[in-house]
């Protein structure tokens, strides 16, 4: 089959719509089939570059492009890349990876448009909240995390308390994090770690300061590969304070398959993307939040074939959405040849 990926943004830049587009573009080529990326986003290296990478492409490449392809995949939507399908039918499948608004939830004539074009494709979404919001026929594909890279590493001993990872920015709710510290006893005060960067980090170090636990946070910036699953590897908790409705969530499933127990926002994807293995607490609520924190320090270490977390992140396992996409992709196609 030959499949065309539409991603925005796409490696080397980092984030949820780069991983799963990177993922599953990555699994189906293993399985054989010829996939091709369009993308806006430039190499930034000799590493970077790809034949089967086409970064900023010409108006002309991007249709003849469109043309050879036998199934079109939208990794969210992308009007940029979307209009040689007024010329070509082509099986068109959008996923829908965030919310049609902008962050201060205004609808522009971008998002309705956006909508509208969602009622001429496929829609896949990652979770029920996405689905509602979209308010299109479609089915549940939840999004998949580096299964093969994240995992339990045996030799690392797990003395570290918490861990928090994501861009440091207000909506990550980092903050939310630094005042449920404060709300626990200094004697019983954990530790944390604070992986990432951006531009509140300034912010949340006089936050720290301001309350009195500066010395126990530790930022260590961003990381990735094997030194991001040695991190998780090392800690005991997993927080995802995020202040917004996160649409999924994929760095829950990578602190669970580390061993991590996670404790996230309620509202969102997040339940979704946490599943029975993790636990919830109202979005910005720090009180409620520093009380689940106590509880998990509190519990034994979470075994490591406990068969609820063992299902729930074979869900969410790469080889296992690309099969899901491939079935639906083929189904599409078989439909067009009749």
């Amino acid at each position: 089959m030959k499949i065309l990926v539409s991603s925005h943004r796409y490696s080397p830049d980092v984030g949820g719509i780069e991983t799963v587009s990177g993922l599953l573009a990555a699994e189906w080529r293993r399985r054989g089939h010829e996939v091709r990326v369009v993308t806006q986003t430039p190499a930034r290296s000799a590493a970077d570059e790809s034949p089967f990478v086409h970064r900023r492409p010409t108006p002309a490449r991007l249709f003849a492009l469109v043309r050879d392809c036998d199934v079109y995949w939208h990794s969210n939507i992308s009007l940029q890349t979307a209009w040689p399908l007024l010329f070509l039918r082509r099986p068109w499948f959008i996923t829908a990876h965030t919310w049609l608004h902008g962050v201060d939830g205004r609808v522009g004539w971008r998002d309705r448009l956006k909508r509208i074009v969602h009622t001429r494709a496929n829609n896949l979404f990652p979770s029920e909240c996405i689905a509602a919001h979209i308010g299109c026929p479609g089915v549940l594909v939840g999004n998949p995390y580096h299964n093969e890279l994240f995992r339990r590493l045996p030799n690392i001993h797990r003395d570290r308390e918490l861990v928090f990872v994501g861009r440091l920015v207000g909506d990550k709710g980092a903050d939310v994090l630094l005042r449920a510290l404060h709300h626990l006893p200094p004697g019983k005060r954990p530790s944390l770690t604070i992986v990432g960067q951006g531009p509140a980090e300034p912010a949340l170090r006089t936050l720290a300061a301001e309350l009195g636990i500066a010395d126990a946070v530790s930022y260590v910036g961003p990381l990735r590969g094997e030194a991001l699953v040695a991190t998780l590897n090392a800690h005991r908790v997993l927080v995802i304070p995020s202040r917004w409705e996160e649409p999924f969530g994929i760095v829950s499933l990578e602190g669970l398959a580390c061993g991590c127990r996670v404790i996230a926002s309620a509202s969102g994807g997040l339940p979704e993307a946490v599943g029975p293995a993790g636990t919830l607490f109202a979005n910005g609520d720090a009180a409620a939040l520093a009380h689940e924190i106590a509880l998990a320090l509190a519990a034994p270490p979470r075994a490591e074939d406990a068969p609820d977390v063992h299902a729930h992140l074979e869900r969410f396992s790469a080889p296992r959405v690309a099969e899901h996409y491939l079935q639906l992709f083929q189904a599409a196609l078989n439909q067009t040849r009749k």
